[in-house]
Formats: C-alpha cells, sequence, structure tokens
C-alpha cells in the first residue's frame, strides 16, 4: 500500500494510498443519515400544513401569530442544537452526539404524530429542530475526520445530498399519503378537518420520518468513533484500529504523527475563549461569514417562497405544483455534479463559480421581472439559479467549515457557524416578503445579486485552496496565514 509521506512542513507525496473504501463509505454514509433526517424533518411540515392547523384550529387572521409559531418553532430548536453542538462533541465526542441527533429524530417524529394539543406539538418540534441543529454540525465534522485527505471533499458533500434526498422523500411521503383519501378542490378548513387526512393523514407524514430516525439510531450505534477527536482525548490505540481500517497501519501511523505534532504544537486544555482571540477571531469571522453568505445568497428564499415567485411569474396553481418538483430534481441532479467535481476543481473555484453565477443569474432574473418576461423564462432562471447553489455554495461551504478549524477546537468553532447559518436563515427567511412588498421582485433579486457580488470579493481575496490537504496540513497553513496577519494588524496600529 502506497502512503503519502510526512514532514515538518506536512508536505504529502503524488501518491495517493489504498483505502479501503467500502469502509469508509460505511461510515460516512451513516453519519450523513443525519442529513436525510435534516432536509426531511426540515420539509415535512409543508405538506402537513393545511391539515394540522385545522385539527389545532389555527386557520383564520386571528391565529396567525400561532400558526407561524407552529411552522417555525422547529428553527428555535435547530438554533438550540446549533449552539449546544460545539462544545458537546468536542466533550463527548461525535458518536455520542449523532446517536443523540437520531434519538431526538425518533422521539420528535413519534411525539408530532401523537401531538393532540398545540403546545404538545409546538414542542415536539422544537425537539426535531434540536436534532436537525445537532446533526447540521455533527454529521459534517464527523465525516471530514474520518474519510482520507483526498476524497474528504467528495464524502462532506455527500451529507448535503443526503439533505436533498430527505428533502425529496418529505415531499414524496407528504404526496403519496396525501393521495390515499384527496381532499376535493377549495374545501373549507371544517371539511378539511373530517376528512381521513384531517384526522390521520398528517400525523402518518411525521411518524414516517420514524422509520429511518429508528435506522439511524441502530446504525449510529456501531460505527466507530472519530479518529480526530480520540486521538485529541489522547486515546491513541482506538484512533490507531480505526484509521488503521481506513488505510491500513502505515497510514495510520502517518495520521497520528501528524495529528500528534499539531496538537504538540498547541499543548494545553483548550479554551472556546480562544475562539475570540487572534488569530482564530480572524478564521472564525471568515467560517461565519461564509455560513451566512450560503443562506443571504438568496436561493433558499426560492425554495421557501415558490409558489409566491411563479405566481408572480403568471403560473397556475398546476403549474406552480409543476414547477416545485422540477426544482427539486434539479437540486438533487446538481449535487451529484458537486460530489464529482469538488475534489477535481477544488473547493475555491467552485465557491467563486457559484457566487459570480448567482449574481449573473439574479441580474437576468431581475431583468425578467422588471421587463414583465414571465412563464418560462422565470422558469429557466430560476433552476439555473438552483443548479449553480447545488453544485457550488450548498455543499462546498460545509465542505469548507467542516475542513478550515483546529483540531482541537473544530466543534466549538463549527458550531458558532452553524449557530451564524441557522440565524441568517431565520432573517432571510422572516425579510423576504417585507422587502419583496417593499422593492417589488425585480429590486429584491438584484439586492441577492448585490450580496452575491460582496461574497464573491471576499471570497477571491480571503478563502484558500485546501483540496487534497490533510486537516493539519490545512490548520498550519490557516493559522499561519492567520497568525501573520494579526501581526501585520497590530503592527499598523502602533
Amino acid at each position: 500500500m502506497a502512503v503519502a509521506t510526512r514532514s515538518g512542513a506536512s508536505t504529502r507525496s503524488k501518491t495517493i494510498p489504498t483505502y479501503r473504501m467500502s469502509y469508509v463509505w460505511a461510515i460516512c454514509l451513516v453519519a450523513a443519515m443525519g442529513g436525510l433526517l435534516f432536509g426531511y424533518d426540515w420539509v415535512v411540515i409543508g405538506g402537513a400544513k393545511p391539515f394540522y392547523e385545522p385539527f389545532f384550529g389555527l386557520t383564520g387572521a386571528a391565529q396567525a401569530w400561532r400558526a407561524g409559531w407552529a411552522m417555525s418553532s422547529a428553527l428555535a430548536g435547530c438554533l438550540i442544537g446549533a449552539l449546544l453542538s460545539g462544545g458537546l462533541s468536542d466533550r463527548f465526542g461525535r458518536k455520542r452526539m449523532l446517536i443523540a441527533a437520531a434519538v431526538l429524530f425518533a422521539v420528535s417524529a413519534v411525539w408530532t404524530a401523537l401531538a393532540h394539543s398545540y403546545d404538545s406539538f409546538v414542542m415536539a418540534r422544537v425537539l426535531g429542530g434540536i436534532g436537525i441543529g445537532l446533526a447540521s454540525n455533527v454529521s459534517p465534522l464527523y465525516i471530514a475526520e474520518s474519510s482520507p485527505a483526498e476524497l474528504r471533499g467528495r464524502f462532506v458533500s455527500v451529507n448535503q445530498l443526503t439533505i436533498v434526498i430527505g428533502v425529496l422523500a418529505a415531499q414524496l411521503v407528504n404526496l403519496l399519503i396525501y393521495n390515499f383519501a384527496p381532499v376535493a378542490k377549495g374545501a373549507s378548513p371544517e371539511t378539511i378537518l373530517n376528512t381521513w387526512n384531517g384526522r390521520m393523514g398528517w400525523r402518518w407524514m411525521f411518524a414516517a420520518e420514524g422509520v429511518p430516525a429508528g435506522l439511524f439510531l441502530l446504525l449510529a450505534l456501531v460505527i466507530p468513533e472519530s479518529p480526530r477527536w480520540l486521538l485529541k482525548l489522547g486515546r491513541t490505540e482506538e484512533a490507531a484500529r480505526v484509521l488503521g481500517r481506513i488505510g491500513g497501519a502505515a497510514y495510520a501511523r502517518a495520521e497520528i504523527a501528524d495529528v500528534g505534532a499539531t496538537l504538540r504544537e498547541v499543548a494545553g486544555k483548550a479554551h472556546y475563549a480562544e475562539l475570540t482571540r487572534p488569530p482564530l477571531l480572524k478564521l472564525v469571522a471568515l467560517g461565519v461569514f461564509l455560513a451566512v453568505f450560503q443562506q443571504w445568497c438568496g436561493i433558499n428564499v426560492i425554495f421557501n417562497y415558490a409558489e409566491e415567485i411563479f405566481r408572480e411569474a403568471g403560473y397556475d396553481v398546476s403549474g406552480m405544483m409543476f414547477n416545485i418538483v422540477i426544482t427539486g430534481v434539479v437540486n438533487l441532479l446538481f449535487t451529484f455534479v458537486a460530489i464529482r467535481t469538488v475534489d477535481r476543481w477544488g473547493r475555491r473555484p467552485l465557491m467563486l463559480l457559484g457566487a459570480g453565477g448567482l449574481s449573473v443569474t439574479y441580474a437576468l432574473l431581475g431583468a425578467c421581472y422588471a421587463l414583465e418576461l414571465k412563464g418560462v423564462a422565470v422558469l429557466v432562471m430560476v433552476l439555473t439559479a438552483i443548479a449553480m447553489y447545488a453544485m457550488t455554495l450548498a455543499p462546498v461551504t460545509w465542505v469548507l467549515l467542516a475542513e478550515m478549524f483546529p483540531n482541537r477546537i473544530r466543534g466549538a468553532a463549527l458550531g458558532v457557524c452553524v449557530s451564524a447559518l441557522w440565524l441568517a436563515c431565520f432573517a432571510l427567511t422572516v425579510t423576504f416578503k417585507p422587502i419583496n412588498a417593499a422593492l417589488g421582485a425585480a429590486d429584491t433579486f438584484w439586492l441577492y445579486g448585490a450580496i452575491c457580488v460582496v461574497g464573491w470579493w471576499v471570497v477571491w481575496l480571503r478563502v484558500p485552496e485546501t483540496k487534497g490537504r490533510s486537516l493539519e496540513m490545512i490548520e498550519r497553513e490557516l493559522m499561519k496565514n492567520f497568525h501573520e496577519g494579526a501581526q501585520s494588524d497590530v503592527t499598523r496600529a502602533n
């Protein structure tokens, strides 16, 4: 077996080791099930909304606030889970947090399905949101720390693929359950309440999540702990067994030596206050920017408000539903493109392509609205934006966030970034309608295009290429660059 050489400068030979790919795929796919459940739990409520709202009496203008909280309560859980995930994963390990997320998904699925009061329903949704917050941090973190450097981008991108699959699975399950006993067109909330879907169908939409959640829990119990987390705690023999199964004994020795070197260079117990001090502060700030930019690039408004966007483009209800299905398919197909290209083209080129491509696409989309070019023209621009996002910013941001922080505090730093991502998601979601109402569709998309231009410049100026480098090589290079930057700032200040 050929093994990449290591030196004090952490250089690698161009010879790629022979990995046990079936084992690497197995453990990474188990971790990526967190992404699948993330996608399912996030979307399933949309299909159940027309039925649980009459059941809990959430119809009418007087109930708008309660209905909105029922719909968005999971987001509060996401933020809680993201805030907790960093410290907990660094203290108790990545595997235990994956198990915890699986338990939360399973309990939330059953609890939501059995809820007979509004408060109980909301609490169940918050619990599921905590599971999303944990999984959105720990799944890519575990995959990045367990996969070989040369293939890490591909494996971390698989987590984004499973999120997309989870979204499509929720849409399909919702449709199949609804079609079991369709509701007549134009039925009133009182009529819907007395249908099978109004009494039981929506419950099965949530309960169906319990099947993959239970499977995730069983499989998470048997995968190994992250080898880098084990090494951070000095559990070298356990880490060696895991690394040996990934790439053999020589690969394990090389990885242990390299990880050990980075830990010795910053000996001592990690304190999360370090995240607020240079040079780590600049590194965390870059990570937060990337996380926020992934949301504020605007693509999620297309997913969240697809009906409004297509309605303004002149489509009727049938056309809107068909177009939404097309957006889901395009999202899935171009995520496969990302998996194929992230370790070939690199992270930086894909991020630049995504930011630049979206800025141009939004400019054209805004022009379509300004010139009242509706119908197919808008659909083409929307699908182009989704394709661009799916193969660039959506997966590659997660790859970079999982790679760019030092071993000792990777969990905590990633937790800060994921928390910022969920706050940005919330801000994007709640501001779209007011912005769209104040500016109009054309100016709204031009605004998102301007944000993408800013994102492009930040990526161009600050984001390095990380493909093919071990996490330890990335750590040394980034810390050196940011440390030199911090010293320059002090010199200029003096």
